[in-house]
């Protein structure tokens, strides 16, 4: 469920003010045009996950970062289903991929403090990550619980099925497609922590 209280624009604004960024320097540091910076800290434009990921990697931040302040991280060893930190479900339908999928990213803890992230993944039909390949510094891996997801890695493609798994270097670029007439969910691990 969408929390429609949650102001990503206002958000980002305070964080690239806190860590001394001009909306240019950011705009450098994350590789993205200057204006897209200025567009979204103005909610006239809502980012995709691949977007937000690659500005807030300009502050050395992950979206659990982001959207942290929002509630306490239980601090384990043990959690229950409620206590995943949803990644996603402050991001508006429109911003969560190139296509009309939605995908959802709920993280186990805190994963800066472990250096890990572990996610339970959720891809509706039509969910893709987009055109535009991801990268960036990690090791990530998953297994396919449910459904079928078609994961590119360089110019690798493979449809991956129930019971099918990845690993692969994260700065390969990377896509992440259901394929599934249903809905794909999936484990996945990446260190150092990226989303």
């Amino acid at each position: 469920m969408n929390d429609t209280t949650f102001d990503i624009g206002a958000r980002l604004l305070a964080m690239r003010k806190s860590a001394g960024y001009s909306q240019r320097r950011l705009a450098e540091r994350a590789g993205v045009p200057h204006a897209q910076i200025s567009i979204i800290e103005q909610n006239k434009s809502s980012p995709s996950i691949a977007t937000l990921r690659k500005i807030l990697s300009g502050l050395n931040l992950t979206m659990g970062d982001f959207f942290e302040g929002e509630r306490n991280t239980p601090e384990g060893p043990f959690f229950g289903k409620d206590d995943l930190l949803d990644l996603t479900s402050k991001l508006p339908s429109t911003g969560m991929s190139d296509s009309t999928g939605r995908m959802s990213f709920r993280q186990i803890g805190d994963a800066r403090k472990h250096n890990l992230q572990i996610l339970h993944e959720t891809y509706e039909v039509g969910a893709d990550t987009g055109e535009n390949m991801i990268d960036h510094f990690s090791t990530e891996g998953g297994v396919v619980i449910q459904g079928a997801i078609e994961v590119t890695v360089g110019d690798e493609v493979r449809v991956l099925h129930e019971g099918e798994s990845y690993l692969f270097d994260s700065r390969l670029p990377h896509r992440f497609k259901n394929v599934h007439d249903g809905p794909t969910i999936v484990i996945s691990a990446c260190t150092p922590p990226y989303l």
